[in-house]
């Protein structure tokens, strides 16, 4: 069972709420270690203060020695103290604080909003107050911003529970209700399970990388393993604290909430498939081109365009020749990438690719019926498969009119009977990105195999790459899971 605390540092700090049985203060907590080996407990620091050794710091430093999830945690409470983390990438702050505040702000230098678990009374800044708040989760938060030509965030600040006035102590104890009902919002499970894997979905996506049966199976096999799968969507960022680790199944990008998602949970100390490091190292084929050529891996020949750089164009065609495959640095699931034979076809191509991305690669075209895939998981093979291309189609994926897509067909066979430089050169393009889950793209002319890609977060699906290994598949993912978790909880290092 989950049991739920809201420290205050003194009593008359919550003399303006209903009494509850969940409140105590903050000696009593530091006096009195709360919660057993069967319960779950999440504590909410509302001190006046998380200065340094002060008791709002030994508040969430005990908390987090006594193995609770807290807010704000020591990290964050150091983090703001930290004014280069306030760097947010917020493009148009300075248009939004304008149209918001009266007459555009003209004669406004200074101000600030208060925001509570995420929340602000200022629809106009909510999605700030947002992005504040995942980056820092803290009860009660002040930004303060400031104008020099520009406004940009000059501080954003804890405040206490006891400097509210009638209106903010209203909005505050509605919003403590809501994120509290929203965070314990289901019981547990009747059966008492070791740990809680929360597992991220979106049900809507189109080319997710595991379908319905394979969640399903994933789920299984944790609770084999005494382990609660439960699937999350976007909505349920602020739920991550309820968790022992993250396994994300939604396409990951570097630039949504799976990014965010993965970095909060690797911030609270989870363990966390995909890792945040791999999520950057792999959504960008370019940074991965480099890195397999800085290891002398080997890849197709490939060059970079750079936008408004027609020489520069030209010297690639010279050395490549036609025809080359054009690719934007994110694409996933043949998405972003163009087969060209001519000049014509070039400067077509990446007109319209160049309106998403300031570099692309252009890569030789290297034909073969199909493509490797080997699943790798903390630097083991775990599953090896052939990807053949689609029907008339030279990619495995052939995305028609409407956002359809038609896939080629597949061959899911024993690791030992793939080519073994195959599998040899998938574990070494592994080793520098992470101990993570990985699927490796290569291709073989010959007797040479060459890496295409990377991927994180790769497709595991049912009937696909679990067409061997079946059951065993899901269970050797949970079973990494466990090791992991299990180290944690031991006070050893997540490897």
């Amino acid at each position: 069972m989950t049991r739920l605390v809201v420290v205050v540092e003194k009593a008359s700090d919550w003399s303006s709420y209903y009494p509850s049985v969940d409140v105590m203060s903050a000696m009593d907590y530091l006096r009195t270690p709360v919660g057993g080996d069967d319960e779950r407990t999440h504590v909410i620091n509302l001190c006046r203060s998380y200065k340094y050794l002060g008791t709002g710091y030994y508040v969430s430093l005990l908390a987090e020695a006594r193995g609770h999830k807290v807010m704000p945690s020591v990290r964050t409470v150091n983090d703001l103290r930290r004014r280069s983390l306030y760097g947010l990438d917020i493009d148009d702050l300075n248009q939004k604080l304008t149209h918001f505040l009266p007459a555009g702000g003209r004669d406004t230098t200074d101000f600030g909003i208060l925001v509570y678990f995420g929340e602000t009374a200022y629809p106009a800044l909510q999605d700030l107050a947002r992005q504040v708040f995942e980056m820092f989760p803290c009860p009660l938060l002040r930004i303060e911003f400031e104008r020099d030509r520009v406004w940009q965030v000059s501080s954003i600040k804890p405040v206490g529970l006891h400097t509210l006035v009638d209106t903010q102590e209203d909005a505050f104890a509605e919003e403590l209700d809501r994120f509290s009902r929203k965070l314990w919002r289901k019981p547990r499970a009747r059966r008492q399970y070791r740990y809680d894997l929360a597992m991220l979905v979106d049900p809507a996506e189109q080319m997710p990388p595991s379908n319905k049966k394979a969640l399903k199976s994933f789920v299984a096999a944790g609770r084999e393993l005494g382990i609660e799968v439960d699937p999350i969507g976007k909505n349920d960022y602020q739920r991550l604290a309820e968790y022992d680790g993250l396994f994300i199944r939604e396409t990951t990008a570097s630039d949504n909430h799976t990014y965010r998602f993965a970095h909060r949970a690797e911030k609270e100390g989870m363990v966390v498939i995909d890792d945040p490091s791999s999520i950057l190292r792999c959504t960008n084929k370019i940074y991965l081109n480099d890195l397999m050529v800085s290891r002398k891996l080997a890849v197709p020949r490939t060059e970079i365009l750079y936008r408004d750089d027609s020489k520069g164009m030209k010297e690639v065609v010279a050395r490549l020749g036609f025809p080359l495959v054009l690719k934007i640095p994110d694409g996933s699931f043949s998405r972003g990438v163009v087969k060209v034979e001519d000049e014509a076809a070039l400067a077509h191509s990446a007109s319209g690719l160049f309106q998403h991305s300031a570099l692309l690669l252009a890569q030789e075209y290297v034909y073969t019926e199909f493509d490797w895939r080997i699943g790798v998981l903390n630097r083991e093979p775990i599953y090896a498969c052939k990807y053949y291309m689609s029907r008339g189609h030279w990619q495995i994926y052939n995305h028609g009119a409407k956002g359809t897509a038609k896939s080629g067909g597949f061959e899911t066979i024993a690791l030992k009977d793939a080519p073994a430089a195959v599998v040899k050169l998938a574990l070494k393009a592994t080793q520098p990105i992470g101990d993570g889950l990985y699927g490796v793209d290569l291709k073989q002319v010959g007797n040479r195999p060459v890496v295409i890609e990377v991927n994180d977060n790769p497709s595991i699906d049912a009937g696909v790459e679990d067409a061997y290994l079946g059951d065993e598949l899901y269970l050797r993912v949970m079973r990494e899971f466990l090791r992991r978790m299990e180290r944690k909880r031991q006070g050893g290092a997540a490897l």
